[in-house]
């Protein structure tokens, strides 16, 4: 046991229970707000959603604080370093729990020994790159990102209406959205369109790290080959789908060029709702073909 922290601790054998100990959930707050128009004045009460900081501790020391949703901050945490390259798979977290019981913000992880001598250089940043800052751009982060990435493997084929499919049940999955009208989420599908894991998050970086949490800590990512996002594309999820080795992702919004420039390096599949019932593709379009 270490001793930076009084660990609420969920070990390898505790992975596969991990939805029933996150702690309290708030993901939204209901405040009186001023409704005016030209006619008429009047107060209601709505929902907005939350937001506060996530701590996240590597080893003992700070690795990086998210403005994220609470909620499924075990399953967050586990995404999160999947796609920072600092684990694998979930047989190389030591351990994975809350710092000073389940009611704070501080996630605390422990690398297993093997693992930790092969990410020296990720945990000291000396060869970081942010998954989620602003104003990192152009030719050297792609460049960069398709060396410390490998391409994800060919195929497989599943039609277009699938994948259409996968924005609409994500659609009908969001609970929070509905009540607060202000949160993203990311969905992770089969290739048959079955839904296998869905998270929200006022963050969409924060909402895919949540649902490929879930999976990743269940070992059942290898199942999800669509992601569905109710946001744009950027070049960061495409990344952290990348790390999760999700060949197709399907968004309600275009993807933006940098994210298209990657996602073509790494042998993956951008695609978005067209108006009507199409399907606009970026790249990768031989996994989706038509209905």
């Amino acid at each position: 046991m270490t001793n930076w922290c009084a660990l609420t601790l969920f070990r390898q054998h505790d992975l596969f229970g991990i939805d029933k100990t996150l702690g309290p959930v708030n993901p939204s707050k209901r405040r009186i707000i001023l409704h005016r128009s030209p006619r008429s004045e009047q107060t209601a009460n709505q929902a907005l959603v939350s937001e506060e900081p996530l701590s996240i501790r590597i080893d003992g020391n700070p690795y990086a604080v998210i403005m994220r949703t609470p909620g499924e901050e075990i399953a967050h945490a586990a995404g999160f370093c999947l796609a920072e390259g600092i684990v694998d798979s979930p047989a190389e977290i030591g351990s994975i729990g809350f710092c000073d019981g389940a009611d704070t913000n501080t996630v605390a992880v422990t690398v297993a020994a093997e693992r930790r001598s092969i990410i020296a250089d990720t945990l000291e940043r000396r060869s970081y790159i942010s998954q989620t800052s602003c104003g990192i751009c152009g030719k050297e982060v792609v460049k960069d990102l398709q060396q410390a990435i490998p391409a994800v493997p060919d195929g497989p084929e599943i039609r277009s209406s699938v994948a259409l499919g996968a924005i609409e049940a994500l659609s009908r999955s969001q609970v929070l959205r509905q009540r607060t009208r202000a949160s993203h989420a990311a969905g992770l599908f089969t290739a048959d369109g079955e839904l296998l894991a869905a998270a929200e998050d006022v963050g969409r970086h924060n909402a895919l790290d949540k649902a490929v949490g879930k999976l990743f800590l269940k070992n059942r990512l290898q199942e999800a080959c669509i992601l569905a996002l109710s946001s744009r594309i950027s070049y960061e999820l495409v990344q952290k789908a990348a790390r999760a080795r999700l060949p197709i992702i399907i968004a309600v919004s275009r993807p933006t060029t940098l994210a298209v420039d990657l996602a073509e390096r790494l042998n993956m599949t951008l695609a978005c709702q067209a108006p009507g019932d199409g399907i606009f593709i970026f790249c990768g379009g031989d996994r989706l073909p038509l209905a």
